[in-house]
């Protein structure tokens, strides 16, 4: 057993590795509306001393890589998902605890902070300065304090043990998160056919520029590819709710292929291939949703597993342009307080 458990490791960590989706289809079905129950994190989480560099030079003295600073919220359904699935794998704990200290952060928190630049501020601020406009999000700090990667959003084990080694062996420092998929998973961006085709999409345009005329709706560009389980399961669980439906039937919906040649003009202006915008915007999860405003602007991406509430929130913000109020996570908050005293 020892001996099978070693190969096994082996195997996961290996140079180069075959990533697998085991386990993808649990992890892309739960109920995210918000939990009843406050989540309480694993035990070997290591509380801040208040100040990150002090946490840094502890991980450091301990053999450790660096640190991760882990965004979250207490009745996060998505959260309790990474808690359960990808901490949920003694391969990826043993992983994470040997290269790592992690020091989790309420985003509503206002207890002070100091970043590893010397910047103090809440945690609540810190949490909007690496824009965590979904939880839970992980930041990686290498030994020199450095903020070198940043995950948004849950994803499923087999992508969170690509991440984790993605840092450990600092492959940031040559290539892109969404090209070290592409070499560890072949094929992963380049399904030519395949994707769902649904009314509410717009014919694709040319061009989305709306920098010389602004549009009349938000934009949503949904980026997919073909043979997508995760797409597959957006279009047949969130998407197919008639309360999505009436959301992005307010806004102009256009859907891309990652892999596709064809030239298009973007909100900002520019003219290339959706492959290389795809590659410019640094796209590494299908589907992603890109959301821009009238002018043009990104205002906020979703790029990582989602389900129904997660995205009608989304939808409602852009829809009733809460980006003009507040971040998204504060918007969200003041909805629901104006909902329940209704």
């Amino acid at each position: 057993m020892r001996i099978y458990l070693v190969l096994l490791l082996v195997s996961l960590f290996a140079p180069l590795p075959v990533l697998s989706a085991e386990g993808s289809d649990d992890a892309y079905a739960f109920d995210d509306s918000m939990l009843e129950e406050e989540l309480v994190y694993p035990d070997w989480f290591k509380l801040s001393f208040g100040d990150l560099r002090t946490d840094l030079e502890e991980a450091l003295a301990a053999g450790k890589k660096g640190i991760v600073v882990y965004f979250g919220q207490k009745r996060c359904s998505y959260c309790e998902q990474f808690l359960e699935k990808d901490l949920g794998q003694p391969d990826i704990v043993s992983y994470m605890r040997k290269n790592f200290d992690v020091i989790p952060i309420d985003i509503w928190d206002i207890d002070d902070i100091i970043d590893t630049d010397g910047t103090e501020q809440s945690e609540r601020e810190l949490a909007l300065k690496y824009q965590t406009n979904f939880t839970p999000s992980l930041v990686f700090y290498d030994e020199n304090g450095k903020a070198v990667f940043r995950l948004r959003g849950f994803y499923p084990p087999y992508k969170f043990r690509a991440a984790l080694k993605y840092v450990v062996e600092k492959f940031y420092e040559e290539e892109t998160f969404r090209d070290y998929l592409a070499r560890a998973e072949p094929g992963m961006f380049f399904y030519a056919e395949g994707l769902n085709e649904r009314d509410f999409f717009m014919d694709v345009p040319e061009s989305l520029d709306r920098t010389k005329t602004p549009g009349d709706k938000p934009l949503a560009v949904f980026f997919e590819k073909g043979d997508c389980h995760a797409c597959d399961l957006l279009h047949s669980g969130p998407l197919n709710d008639e309360r999505t439906i009436a959301e992005i039937e307010k806004m102009d919906a256009v859907q891309l292929n990652m892999s596709s040649e064809q030239e298009i003009t973007t909100p900002g202006g520019e003219t290339l291939k959706v492959v290389d915008w795809a590659d410019r915007l640094g796209l590494f999860h299908a589907p992603t949703l890109l959301f821009f405003d009238e002018k043009g602007n990104e205002i906020m991406r979703v790029d990582s597993v989602v389900r129904f509430y997660r995205l009608w929130g989304v939808l409602d913000y852009m829809n009733l342009k809460g980006y003009e109020e507040s971040d998204y996570q504060t918007w969200r908050l003041g909805q629901r307080e104006v909902s329940q005293a209704e």
